[in-house]
């Protein structure tokens, strides 16, 4: 156990972020540097429970009580060691997991949760500073060879388990950079690109190949990949968006968020402004539907691009501040939560359904809105509760049903379940022999967390089918495992 007493005489204390009206003007992450020995301070307050409820809040099992206890003392190399032996990307979760592990936290039975994800970030920013971070190639190749399609944290964790136990991968990615929504999807404000640059660096000297611009099942016919490799993982993510047929749809100005935030890293990649992207929120009247963290990402990028007005809504009820009787410890809880884009500005609206978009000559000019209450199960909207919102612009930010159906599942010869995503069984195979799904295309749209669980676990079954015999891989979770804490 670090500090005996800790979780008692220290008080909770996590990154603070640069104050608004300095941040707002750039693209940059949100965040101050925070010092070591506060870090440290944050470390000790971990109990090292008898049991460790942290462990089971975590798909990846993170050693959290160990690498908390070696952060206090001040081994940071052996505590990036502990880290790395369960979590091939932590500076990604630290940074973007919403932290089951903290809500599953003993000290959170009565106060504020360790700050793992504060003290995770920073034993891997101190690994990369210190060298703690080297490639691991393999000491000899098996000669197999295996293909990769997305490159988003489930494919890259499955790559890289894969070639360090000597398998000769390649990773097909249909977008011109690697990376999957972590390049695409997740704003630069919270996670600069450079973090998966270096990790990429990594992986290329491990001895993974990397191929961009290749969409697989038009470019190249995924019944010939799977001739050319000894086997294929499907990592290609949950991307079919939920749509919302509404009278009005069909209005210009009304855009899939997905649509609408790579653009802007897409723009900073190149070096190009942001702001002036196809689709921009400068001087626009913004609504975004969703109030997830795809909704806040929509927020703070029209609030970058200097959007007049944004206004987020909600079907759902205001969260309660604390954790309800009925998510009681250690589930993960549905409290309300205030993100670095809100604070930065904008509305938000609970419990309301859109009913219609209002537009003039075709294109979107507001939207029409009632307010919702929840009988029995169903939303019901309440009468002479309609208003109507103006808006020049409306983004979709309503969670995803799904992998894509393209064209590269029917040339497998692959089906989807009554759930949008590819069969497999509880070893990540689909009924075609090699080839295997894992990440969101197999389980559904879930945190980042369970992605690179899922990647590594994928690997261990794949390098058994390959070479005949038990993995020495980290033993797979069961594919048919659920989200147990969100």
């Amino acid at each position: 156990m670090a500090d005996p007493k800790g979780f008692i005489t220290t008080a909770r204390e996590t990154t603070k972020r640069r104050s608004v009206d300095v941040r707002i003007q750039d693209w940059r992450e949100v965040y101050e540097e925070h010092p070591l020995a506060a870090t440290q301070s944050q470390a000790g307050r971990c109990m090292d429970c008898g049991i460790p409820f942290c462990h089971s809040g975590c798909p990846l099992g993170n050693l959290i009580p160990e690498w908390n206890d070696l952060v206090w003392r001040g081994d940071w190399e052996q505590a990036s060691e502990r880290l790395h032996a369960t979590n091939n990307f932590p500076e990604f979760t630290g940074k973007l997991c919403p932290a089951p592990c903290e809500a599953a936290c003993v000290v959170a039975i009565s106060m504020d949760a360790v700050a793992i994800k504060h003290v995770e970030v920073e034993i891997s920013e101190q690994a990369w500073r210190n060298g703690y971070v080297k490639p691991m190639p393999p000491e000899r190749l098996t000669g197999k060879t295996v293909a990769i399609i997305g490159s988003g944290p489930a494919g890259l964790a499955a790559a890289q388990q894969l070639a360090r136990v000597g398998h000769t991968v390649a990773v097909y990615e249909r977008a011109d950079r690697i990376g999957g929504l972590l390049r695409y999807g997740i704003p630069e404000f919270k996670m600069e690109k450079w973090v998966i640059d270096r990790r990429l660096e990594q992986l290329t000297a491990e001895g993974v190949k990397f191929r961009t611009s290749v969409d697989v099942g038009v470019d190249i016919d995924a019944k010939d990949l799977l001739r050319r490799y000894d086997a294929v993982v499907l990592a290609n993510g949950s991307t079919q968006w939920r749509d919302l047929p509404v009278p009005g749809r069909e209005f210009a100005g009304i855009y899939q968020a997905m649509q609408y935030l790579p653009l802007a890293n897409k723009a900073l990649a190149d070096g190009a402004d942001p702001v002036d992207v196809e689709i921009t929120a400068k001087d626009k009247k913004v609504i975004i539907i969703g109030g997830g963290d795809t909704g806040a990402d929509c927020l703070g990028t029209a609030l970058r691009q200097g959007a007049s007005s944004v206004v987020q809504l909600e079907i759902m009820p205001k969260p309660p501040m604390a954790r309800a009787d009925y998510q009681p410890w250690p589930t993960f809880p549905m409290t309300y939560k205030i993100t670095s884009a809100h604070e930065e500005g904008g509305e938000r609206m609970y419990a309301v359904s859109t009913q219609r978009f209002v537009g003039e000559d075709g294109k979107v000019t507001g939207i029409e809105l009632v307010e919702i209450e929840l009988k029995e199960g169903k939303f019901e909207p309440v009468s002479g509760t309609e208003i109507v919102l103006e808006a020049d612009m409306v983004f979709l930010a309503l969670g995803f049903t799904g992998p894509e159906k393209s064209p590269m599942l029917e040339q497998l010869g692959l089906e989807l379940n009554e759930r949008g995503t590819v069969i497999r069984d509880d070893s990540y195979a689909t009924k075609v022999d090699g080839v295997y799904v894992c990440g969101d295309a197999g389980r559904g749209q879930s945190l980042i967390v369970w992605a690179i669980a899922e990647g590594r676990s994928v690997a261990a079954a794949v390098d058994a089918y390959l070479t005949g015999s038990a993995s020495p891989l980290p033993k797979p979770i069961l594919a048919s495992a659920r989200p147990m804490m969100v």
